[in-house]
């Protein structure tokens, strides 16, 4: 059906720059988090993964007051412009999020303590209070806090030759009020007592020795407490309350002024410890005037003080995971699959040279893209490997294949970002290990960071050379390769190929860049032609053809983009889009993005691929991307987005977009306000989990 003369003039009327058709993006961050909490209500999940999902609420909220706080603050301490679409000043924000976050906060403790008080304890997991120690427990402990903590903490009395210390980010503390003099009849009233990162948060009770069931456990912060009078011997423990303060953590690299990369990373990463404090929490007990002192010490106001009861820090519980042998109450492990295409090749490279061959992780194993490294190391054939590293983990096997590599007198180009975010000082101790053995290391470009996921191997076959490429949407990091969805694609396609080839040569040397025949790539091609491709399904329903645009990312957030998107619902083109975190369009204004569904899916997996599919009137085109659509993405990072060109692998993907779009379980659907209900089964409706559908398509599970 053709775009009647009304909509062509309503696209051209309506100004889609006005603020309220953007939502703020750290307020949709916030929402985000909001639903990951709600994973630890959910009943139909097992027990030990809802307290698991309680700890990563508390480490995603960290890093959101660490990150996107702390910049909103430093906005506001500058008086910098805050030129958001949706309009909002910094200290707007900092207003609403201050209001919504203390809410969420509320909410966690409120879950937290009704699964520890009953759901823990009738599965006779137990967190046992002071008031509920028999008295071989408080032996052990006693014994405990004499023989193991004791002689680590040293509390630091708060005088003028004691003024108040400087307090690591994120750590433990308690502030003490004492009563009395000391041995040199000082009278301070006041002590901060450090506990060290290397104690262990949650401490299990033995069962043969305190009287107790086997996954009993006492938190170190009533430990601390029930012995506190033995660290000050002679003094009387007024008040006692546990404190944690979060600093701004994002590092600042004045890249216009450096002349040395490396060594401008490693200088700053001090200073990430003792940041300006942007959060505090404190025991809920904690009186008044403490919390002001405290207020006063770290410069923070009212909104920034979170009084919590319980732990002021929740992620330590994750801990008790692994403590517990109770299969019951943990996720059915299963293991991934691998394609038919490598089972039957005994060599990597003759099985990519038959066919392009696509992974979806977790679903399907990680091994692969190792071994495609390992076996180019080893391979008298393979003359060079040019590989990208953002994040790898720990006792990385793909560096140690690199490291291999190097050694055996191969050309090994590695290309590390040194500021992905909180993985700075692991990358650059890789950095070195791989500039040991030889391995040429670059850190990409001085005001881009390096996003791309890419791998190139260059193998002499025949007398002549070859290339086989892996591109993928997740990083080369094996464990999180088995808690995020990720896809990747192995291709000895020849444009594909020179491609990615190109890019590294521009991110070791120097020129200007080329037209690619494949990939689109930012800062360069890649928000033009994803714009141009949009404009194309316009044309489509425009003149009476099928057109239909999926879209699955992570964030949301460029107004460009968005404007793109209104643009196409305006003119009649179906838009589904698959958005797990931050989303800045509003769907289901009237007139304006009518044709636009936003759903987020948060479940077992975190969902980190990022699939467009254009219907291009039924010559569909269906692409994989490092990058989601935000301004650094797509303006200020180096990125891939790789087509898939055949045909199987295409409808193999559309038919899993499509199973995001069925979930009747996992699903969140955005209202047009920014808030989310989550979808639930109809009546005579069973339920539908994309992610456990493809765990029973493509894994064997034990």
């Amino acid at each position: 059906m053709t775009t009647s003369n009304d909509q062509k003039q309503k696209m051209q009327e309506i100004d889609l720059k006005l603020p309220e058709y953007f939502i703020n993006r750290q307020l949709s961050l916030l929402e985000f988090n909001w639903r990951v909490l709600q994973q630890a209500r959910d009943a139909d999940l097992p027990l030990l993964e809802r307290l698991m999902f309680l700890c990563i609420f508390s480490t995603n909220m960290d890093e959101f007051f660490e990150i996107r706080v702390a910049g909103l603050k430093q906005k506001v301490e500058l008086g910098a412009i805050h030129n958001e679409p949706d309009n909002k000043s910094a200290q707007e924000v900092l207003n609403e999020i201050a209001k919504r976050a203390h809410e969420i906060v509320d909410e966690q403790y409120q879950l937290l303590n009704s699964m520890l008080d009953q759901d823990l304890a009738n599965e006779e997991i137990r967190f046992i209070r002071r008031t509920e120690w028999n008295e071989c427990m408080d032996s052990w402990l006693r014994d405990y806090f004499q023989n193991e903590l004791l002689p680590i903490i040293s509390p630091l009395a708060l005088d003028p030759a004691h003024p108040f210390p400087r307090i690591l980010n994120k750590s433990l503390h308690f502030i003490v009020s004492l009563h009395g003099k000391d041995a040199f009849g000082r009278n301070s009233g006041m002590a901060i007592i450090q506990v060290p990162r290397a104690l262990p948060r949650i401490i299990q009770l033995p069962a043969d020795q305190c009287n107790c069931g086997p996954n009993d456990f006492v938190f170190l912060s009533s430990v601390i407490h029930a012995y506190l009078e033995d660290l000050f011997p002679g003094m009387k423990v007024q008040g006692c309350y546990q404190f944690r303060v979060t600093r701004n953590s994002d590092l600042y690299v004045d890249e216009e002024e450096i002349d040395d990369l490396l060594r401008a990373v490693e200088g700053e990463l001090g200073s990430r410890r003792y940041g300006d404090a942007v959060r505090l929490e404190v025991a809920h007990d904690c009186t008044e005037d403490v919390v002001r002192y405290l207020m006063d010490k770290f410069e923070l106001e009212q909104n920034d003080v979170y009084q919590v009861e319980g732990p002021v820090n929740v992620n330590r519980l994750s801990a008790v995971y692994d403590l517990i042998d109770r299969p019951d109450l943990k996720f059915k492990p299963f293991v991934p699959s691998l394609p038919s295409q490598l089972t039957s090749h005994a060599n990597i490279f003759a099985a990519i040279r038959k066919q392009d061959i696509l992974l979806h992780h977790p679903y399907e194993s990680f091994a692969p893209v190792v071994d495609f490294v390992r076996h180019a190391a080893t391979d008298s054939n393979v003359l060079a490997i040019k590989q990208t590293l953002y994040r790898t983990g720990p006792r990385s096997a793909i560096v140690d294949a690199l490291v291999a590599a190097a050694k055996a007198s191969k050309e090994v180009t590695v290309v590390i970002e040194l500021r992905a975010r909180f993985d700075e000082e692991a990358n650059i101790s890789l950095a070195a290990r791989l500039q040991e053995a030889g391995a040429h290391v670059v850190y990409g470009v001085v005001g881009y960071k390096t996003h791309a996921k890419m791998s190139l191997i260059i193998r002499r076959e025949s007398q002549k050379l070859r290339q086989y490429v892996h591109v993928g949407t997740g990083n080369y990091h094996s464990r999180t390769a088995r808690l995020y969805t990720d896809y990747g694609l192995f291709t000895a396609n020849k444009h594909i190929c020179e491609d990615i080839n190109r890019v590294f040569q521009q991110l070791t040397s120097m020129g200007r860049t080329r037209n690619h025949n494949k990939i689109l790539q930012s800062p360069f091609t890649l928000q033009e032609s994803l714009q141009a491709k949009i404009e194309r399904e316009i044309s489509h329903v425009n003149n009476g053809k099928s057109s239909r645009i999926i879209i699955k990312l992570n964030s949301l957030v460029d107004s460009t983009m968005i404007q793109a998107l209104y643009n196409a619902s305006i003119a009649g083109v179906q838009i589904e889009l698959i958005i797990r975190g931050m989303c800045c369009l509003r769907p289901g204004i009237k007139d304006v993005s009518d044709n636009i569904r936003v759903r987020s899916i948060v479940g077992r997996f975190l969902e980190h691929d990022r699939v467009i599919y254009f219907e291009n009137d039924g010559d569909p085109e269906v692409f994989i991307s490092s990058a989601d659509w935000m301004e650094r993405n797509l303006y200020r990072r180096v990125e891939i987005c790789s087509p898939i060109e055949s045909r199987s692998l295409q409808k193999r993907i559309i038919n899993e977009l499509e199973y995001y779009l069925l979930d009747n379980s996992q699903a969140w659907i955005m209202n047009s306000d920014g808030s989310y209900y989550r979808v639930k089964p109809k009546k005579n409706q069973e339920p539908f989990i994309a992610q456990q559908k493809l765990l029973e398509d493509l894994a064997e599970s034990y």
